[in-house]
């Protein structure tokens, strides 16, 4: 069914660059926005078992400024503080992240924590989304970012940042327009380094973006027919990876399906429960971010089916099973990835799922739900069907 009414919200970004090796295309980037002091925030196997993050170095010459890696699965205040202030000490113009999700993460609050010199856990306190915020109270950075992402997941098209508290383990939102990457560079034989498990997972957390923007009631017509392309496009280039690792073209088809998939995220479309409960499984309980999607989402798709009928139809023949319901379809294509399928399968046992209810049911993506949640009962019942 065509949505009726609505609104469509463009990202607050300049290009995606792609065909080109990122050290050429962030050369000509860093040269285009005439940054001098280029901050590089890496994946440490990049820089310490590869050659990719020389050749950025090189092509960047004087330009270069400073590299760090080592950055933590779950990005968190206290270490987007400390790398605020060595980018600011290394006088950056441009914060650039080579890497996974948690380097993009980390550099789209690293940019909030120099303009706003926060230097410590705390400094952060007044700035998270709370209920009935659609934004954080940030000014819009004087530095902006560029990302190039070494796997799938797609949150780089988005202009929020998944930060956690580590005082009390929670994943916290922060958001501002022009946190989303000024550009992004999409470079496929940057990702032959990438583990399959994270690559397959990591592929998986893109299609949650566009699944849940499809079923949000508050998506639009443009962002519904641009994920199911690439949902579909990522599934075949998933598929293809995984027969034959080094398939260059497959890789590149699917950055193009993550790409298109995460449409919703550069539309602000909020998301839903397999999102919010996601946040909680990683921020509180440490499941890598890239399994929250498999062991959650066929749940939260059987959940919501009585009020997603024609969107998940839809999304069983993107998934190429046209008929059979969604969460099963989805479920059967991550099995082919050997992906979890269960929350024991990451730890998550029903001992836990009071206390994942209880946070969840205040996050703001769980209230977004299509099929709201009267209680905390009702989320414990979807996690005993993921369990």
């Amino acid at each position: 069914m065509m949505r009726k009414s609505g609104a469509h919200n463009f990202p607050t970004m300049d290009r995606v660059v792609y065909g080109k090796p990122a050290s050429d295309a962030l050369s000509d980037e860093a040269e285009r926005l005439n940054a001098q002091r280029v901050f590089l925030i890496v994946s440490r196997t990049l820089n310490t078992q590869t050659d990719e993050i020389e050749r950025i170095r090189l092509k960047l010459g004087a330009r270069h400024a400073t590299t760090i890696d080592g950055i933590a699965q779950h990005t968190t205040r206290k270490e987007a503080a400390k790398v605020a202030l060595e980018a600011k000490s290394a006088k950056a113009d441009l914060i650039v992240a080579v890497g996974g999700g948690s380097a993009v993460d980390l550099a789209k609050i690293v940019i909030m924590a120099m303009e706003h010199d926060i230097r410590d856990e705390a400094g952060f306190d007044q700035f998270a989304i709370a209920p009935g915020m659609s934004s954080s109270p940030f000014r819009a950075p004087r530095v902006r970012q560029i990302a190039i992402p070494s796997t799938l997941n797609g949150g780089e098209y988005n202009a929020a940042a998944l930060v956690t508290d580590e005082r009390n383990k929670l994943k916290q939102i922060f958001m501002h327009p022009e946190m989303m990457p000024i550009s992004i560079i999409l470079d496929p034989f940057l990702t032959r380094h990438t583990p399959s498990n994270l690559w397959m997972g990591s592929g998986t957390r893109a299609m949650d973006h566009g699944i849940e923007a499809l079923c949000s009631p508050a998506g639009d017509p443009l962002a519904d027919e641009v994920v199911l392309a690439g949902i579909r496009i990522l599934r075949e280039g998933m598929l293809r990876t995984l027969d034959n690792p080094g398939d260059i073209e497959a890789r590149r088809l699917s950055q193009y399906g993550s790409w298109l998939s995460a449409f919703g995220l550069q539309a602000r479309i909020p998301m839903g429960a397999s999102h919010g409960i996601g946040h909680v499984l990683g921020g509180t309980f440490d499941v890598p971010h890239y399994y929250c999607t498999p062991v959650i989402m066929p749940s939260v798709l059987r959940y919501n089916a009585p009020f997603t009928e024609d969107a998940q139809m839809r999304l069983a023949t993107a998934l190429g099973a046209p008929g059979e319901p969604a969460g099963d379809a989805f479920a059967q294509f991550t099995s082919k990835l050997g992906l979890p399928s269960r929350l024991s399968d990451v730890g998550i046992t029903e001992d836990k799922f009071e206390q994942i209810s209880k946070i969840a049911i205040k996050h703001r993506f769980v209230q977004a739900n299509p099929r709201p949640f009267k209680n905390e009962a009702e989320i414990v019942d979807l996690l005993r069907m993921a369990a």
